[in-house]
């Protein structure tokens, strides 16, 4: 399954809902049935800036693909970092920098989310980026 066909499956469930509220609690559901990041992986070094709560992302490479894990300790940015990983994970690095996150903007997420919750979800992107960028560096 492509990037594109993940972000189109996402799409097709948010469009299901016409309140927020239920867009809102389908998030925490998805953060919820997130496996949870073991703690040796809870590391300073694996947090992302930029973000209010506090989000630790752990990106592993093999066989050629990013393997991405991630938690928060808030639950609506949990369901958005689960979000991004169902559509990154275990893609190649090339196709995770040139993935046009369409979705975001489809499903209403950027402009239901507050200012600081945006940039948040953008450093998410961006440290998913860097981590495709230095795997595909080394490969």
């Amino acid at each position: 399954m492509t990037i594109n066909d993940r972000q189109d499956e996402i799409i097709e469930e948010f469009s299901g809902f016409d309140d927020w509220m239920d867009k809102y609690q389908l998030l925490i559901d998805l953060g919820n049935e997130q496996e949870p990041l073991p703690e040796q992986y809870k590391t300073e070094s694996n947090l992302i800036d930029g973000c209010q709560s506090r989000v630790w992302l752990q990106a592993d490479y093999e066989d050629g693909r990013v393997k991405f894990r991630a938690e928060s300790d808030a639950l609506i940015v949990k369901g958005i970092v689960a979000l991004l990983i169902r559509v990154l994970n275990d893609a190649t690095p090339q196709e995770i920098l040139d993935a046009d996150l369409y979705f975001i903007d489809q499903i209403g997420l950027k402009e239901h989310l507050s200012p600081t919750r945006s940039n948040g979800l953008l450093a998410m992107v961006k440290q998913m980026r860097l981590y495709a960028l230095a795997f595909k560096a080394k490969a």
